[in-house]
């Protein structure tokens, strides 16, 4: 009895190379979509043109945070799995290359969640702000705008995010 070889075809070859290179695109658009921003100098769409109540303070306290957004959009995971298939694919052959491909897309989508995961962190400001009524407003927002203890500031709020911005 003769032994069965498996071999790949070099169409099918190309084949996966092609699917994951589909995936990583489309991983890359679907990124692209959601560019949450906790910065006091980005509006939505929906926010421009819209009422805002402007309120003035002193800041009394500024401390260093890390803001980090709620979830990931999973497109790491997927690139990530997909070039981890495709690299799986060039290992042995038969029955270990499956298992290659397998532990390559497991581990590429594990390491492409956390490379997502930690992109999506962003320094931060918590700011506690004295209002002028006597009232304490604590605000965080992206460190993009130096804010110091002592600075006067407009807190603006109403639609959408509240935002601490030097009085000028």
């Amino acid at each position: 009895m003769k032994a069965v070889t498996r071999t790949t075809s070099p169409i099918r070859s190309l084949r996966l190379a092609g699917i994951a290179t589909g995936v990583v695109a489309l991983a890359v658009t679907v990124s692209g979509c959601q560019t949450p921003s906790a910065s006091a100098n980005v509006y939505t769409y929906g926010q421009a043109q819209s009422e805002q109540i402007v309120r003035h303070g002193t800041v009394v306290s500024v401390r260093h945070i890390v803001i980090q957004q709620d979830r990931t959009s999973g497109a790491g995971m997927v690139a990530g799995g997909a070039l981890g298939g495709v690299a799986g694919s060039a290992v042995g052959g038969g029955t270990g290359r499956d298992l290659a491909i397998v532990g390559g897309a497991i581990l590429g989508a594990l390491a492409g969640n956390m490379v997502e995961s930690s992109m999506g962190k962003s320094n931060g400001l918590e700011i506690t702000v004295r209002l002028d009524n006597g009232e304490e407003r604590v605000i965080a927002q992206e460190a993009d705008v130096p804010i110091s203890v002592g600075q006067r500031v407009s807190v603006i709020s109403g639609s959408g995010p509240a935002r601490v911005v030097p009085l000028r």
